[in-house]
């Protein structure tokens, strides 16, 4: 029996099989073009990664630190107060650029002749560079030129706009009295001031002061 072979269908297969291997070469070179875009892509996601932690690390952490800190602050060419602290941290590089007082800060503010005419105190403090606006907190104690005396746990100095004030408990020793309240509003040399909410005055009876030192003085004669 005779085997008729048609050279179309020998010549259709092996034109399949050059097509299928070059379908496949194709393939192949889509799927190494697509790795290496996502082997490239990756590595800059990475790099940006990188940078952008290097540069919250960089905001993060201070500029300037400083020990025992005594120095004074000028603007416009004036000296407008004095920083004692223990230790001053920088963050100019941070969004807001600020300062902080961990441990404390001591400010005197100096008039144009330069004499003290406030100074104040705290167990922490923050400026802010931007907003120019102070926060003590703790033990915050500040006194004027006239030897009034304030004492809050909270105080804001703004400087731009010339105030300072706080929204907590407040009280102001005078001479002859102390006066207690929440909340008070005041100029920035403590002398013309507003207590929002005054919960009592309570006068300094001076004949009680005096009975009193009359009677130390008496103890201290008497263990003599």
């Amino acid at each position: 029996m005779a085997v008729k072979v048609f050279r179309s269908d020998i010549s259709y297969t092996a034109q399949g099989r050059v097509n299928i291997l070059s379908t496949i070469k194709r393939i192949t070179r889509v799927v190494l073009l697509l790795l290496i875009c996502f082997s490239v892509y990756s590595c800059a996601k990475k790099e940006v990664r990188h940078r952008a932690s290097a540069i919250a690390d960089r905001k993060a952490m201070p500029a300037l630190a400083g020990d025992e800190v005594t120095t004074l602050i000028s603007d416009s060419g004036i000296t407008r107060y004095r920083i004692k602290a223990k230790k001053w941290l920088v963050y100019d590089k941070a969004d807001t650029p600020y300062w902080e007082f961990p441990e404390g800060v001591y400010l005197e503010k100096f008039n144009l002749n330069l004499e003290a005419d406030a100074t104040v105190e705290a167990d922490y403090a923050y400026y802010n560079e931007t907003a120019q606006r102070w926060t003590l907190r703790g033990n915050v104690k500040a006194l004027n030129l006239e030897g009034e005396q304030f004492e809050t746990p909270l105080l804001f100095w703004d400087q731009e706009g010339q105030t300072v004030y706080s929204d907590s408990s407040i009280v102001i020793t005078r001479e002859t009295s102390i006066i207690q309240g929440v909340g008070f509003t005041s100029n920035e040399t403590m002398t013309e001031y507003t207590i929002l909410n005054p919960t009592g005055v309570f006068p300094i009876d001076e004949e009680e002061e005096e009975e009193s030192d009359d009677i130390m003085v008496e103890e201290q004669e008497e263990d003599l």
